[in-house]
């Protein structure tokens, strides 16, 4: 990997698309302690992939830094925090989980993780060592959690944390479905719940997206290790409630599109093209895709009301109006 100026990954992992600032607009009957003409300021960054070489520690600390910058309330790790646990022993994956935890320990609101695939260690080594009884162990003591999916309050807001990798074993090692024990729960949780509660849904692997029929075709099919295989289930749950914003990862792709009054964002890779030098691949990605940021990368800043409202373009209309503009494409690895 090429050496990256500072400039360089200030303008990619530090402001990555999956960095996504937004302020969110509190229900004025949620949590009477939080100032109602003060929105709630959270960041949502996804697919870090951190790894101990290179200039990718010294990235992972700009990233913190910029992140900070932000001053947000509270952060969603959208998953994929290490480059590669799935297919490495837990030894051989310490060196990744201690880069990500400086990034993580480095940032000042409380940050609040997301399972990804590439998180899960000892699932399936390549390296001929035993597979994990449980491969979510890592995750888990890492990062300070009982389980792998959980809901919590902030600013008169729910937001529920899923676990959407499910592992199948030989030949394809995992696809995209939220478990039953999570469906029991979250139906738990609703019932409990004010329906007009706004409510806030992180996941890694898609519920929702137009990738593939946006980069290959209206009838290509999404690969069921790309998308939750059970959306449609997992959504219906929440049809009689106030489901206003789904964040989403794994695609490494930037793309925002509603449907049904909820706006869901898959958010681009902290990553960028997988920590490879943006400099030598600057001047080809823009001639081939102009429209395209080196890296898949920018900042998008939200603001929730009647409408979300992006900094630069609007990317949620109330209903009958224009829906958002096609997605901006990436190569899926």
């Amino acid at each position: 990997m090429g050496r990256l100026t500072r400039r360089e990954v200030l303008g990619s992992a530090a402001t990555a698309a999956g960095a996504l600032a937004c302020g969110l607009h509190r229900s004025p009957d949620q949590t009477p302690q939080w100032p109602e003409s003060r929105p709630l300021r959270c960041v949502f960054y996804t697919d870090v992939h951190a790894r101990p070489d290179g200039d990718t520690p010294r990235a992972l600390a700009l990233a913190a830094s910029a992140i900070n910058d932000r001053n947000p309330d509270l952060v969603l790790a959208g998953g994929d925090l290490i480059a590669d646990g799935f297919e490495v022993s837990s030894a051989a994956a310490a060196p990744q989980w201690d880069a990500y935890m400086e990034m993580h320990r480095a940032i000042r609101a409380k940050v609040h993780p997301v399972l990804g695939n590439h998180d899960l260690v000892a699932a399936a080594p390549s390296d001929g060592t035993a597979p994990s009884a449980d491969p979510r162990d890592v995750f888990r003591r890492r990062l300070g959690l009982e389980r792998t999916y959980y809901a919590f309050d902030s600013g008169g807001y729910r937001f529920f944390v899923l676990d959407s990798v499910h592992l199948l074993g030989e030949g394809d090692p995992y696809e995209g479905r939220i478990s039953e024990e999570q469906i029991g729960w979250i139906r738990q949780e609703l019932a409990g719940l004010a329906k007009e509660t706004p409510l806030v849904l992180a996941t890694h692997i898609p519920l929702r997206t137009a990738f593939y029929q946006a980069t290959q075709g209206a009838t290509v099919p999404a690969p069921r290790d790309r998308v939750v295989v059970n959306s449609k289930e997992v959504l219906d749950l929440f049809a009689d409630h106030r489901l206003i914003l789904v964040l989403q990862g794994h695609l490494h792709v930037n793309e925002a599109l509603v449907w049904g009054g909820t706006t869901f964002i898959t958010g681009g890779a902290i990553s960028g093209r997988w920590w490879r030098n943006l400099a030598r691949d600057e001047g080809r990605v823009r001639r081939r895709h102009p429209r395209r940021r080196p890296g898949g990368l920018g900042v998008r800043r939200l603001r929730l009301a009647r409408r979300i409202v992006g900094s630069r373009r609007t990317i949620h209309s109330p209903p009958g109006s224009t829906l958002t503009p096609p997605p901006t494409r990436r190569r899926v690895e």
